[in-house]
């Protein structure tokens, strides 16, 4: 439900575990967004459209690492 730290990303982020140690929820701007559960690009992804996503672990059934 966007509380807690955020971190705002522009690009390319390969590990942001330096920026934040779980992740809840999600608001992409514009665009597309691509999110991987594992660093480097690896493990389960999940496509993001333009949009607010206030719990999307109970959505996807995700775990919380991105």
């Amino acid at each position: 439900n966007f509380q807690g730290r955020s971190y705002n990303c522009m690009g390319d982020c390969a590990d942001f575990s330096s920026y934040m140690s779980r992740c809840h929820s999600c608001r992409v701007h514009s665009g597309c967004w691509m999110m991987y559960d594992q660093s480097n690009y690896m493990g389960n992804h999940y496509f993001f459209r333009r949009g607010e996503y206030a719990d999307y672990m109970s959505m996807f059934g995700m775990n919380n690492c991105i």
